[in-house]
């Protein structure tokens, strides 16, 4: 491969393998966790980590994913919260992917996951980010591959990636830019 888009944790133990220029290796955006309600619903108070609380609380239901950081975050977030029992019969697991379909059929009142993964789903509305005291961000980083023929042109696109132009598509897609 010429350039790697992956999480800053993979992109980390590449450039230990001597698999990444190490130089090369860049943060380009992150994405936080929000909430999803049906398209049309009331769009829960989540601003604050009481107002989350709450909302949680007052949810009939609440979708997360099964295996992933969003889904095992989120059961560690509960349990933190001083929820978790009263949250037991409430989470609706689903698989990995857009949880938010599971809102959007009407199988959950509620989608917790990544925002970017939230934005796209039909028949949501996007109810907000998490707070920022609860908020777990996953980095996106680039890299230039070890093996590349053309350094200079893998630079230049992970050059790319850090200009205002791809900044605003970022955000447009819920990931926000990281700023240099």
């Amino acid at each position: 491969f010429d350039v790697a888009i992956v999480t800053r944790a993979v992109i980390d133990e590449l450039a230990n393998q001597r698999k990444i220029v190490h130089e090369s290796c860049t943060d380009i955006a992150r994405s936080g966790l929000g909430v999803a309600v049906r398209k049309g619903a009331a769009k829960p108070d989540v601003a604050t980590v009481n107002a989350f609380k709450r909302a949680l609380l007052a949810a009939k239901s609440v979708a997360r994913s099964k295996e992933g950081t969003s889904g095992l975050y989120f059961d560690m977030l509960i349990t933190r919260l001083g929820i978790a029992e009263a949250m037991r019969g409430k989470v609706v697991l689903g698989g990995s992917g857009r949880i938010a379909e599971l809102v959007a059929r009407g199988e959950a009142e509620i989608a917790v996951q990544q925002i970017p993964e939230l934005l796209p789903v039909e028949g949501v509305d996007f109810g907000g980010p998490l707070p920022d005291e609860l908020q777990l961000y996953t980095v996106f980083s680039a890299g230039v591959g070890a093996a590349c023929k053309a350094k200079d042109v893998a630079t230049a696109l992970i050059a790319a990636f850090t200009t205002p132009a791809a900044a605003e598509l970022f955000e447009a897609k819920g990931l926000e830019p990281i700023r240099r």
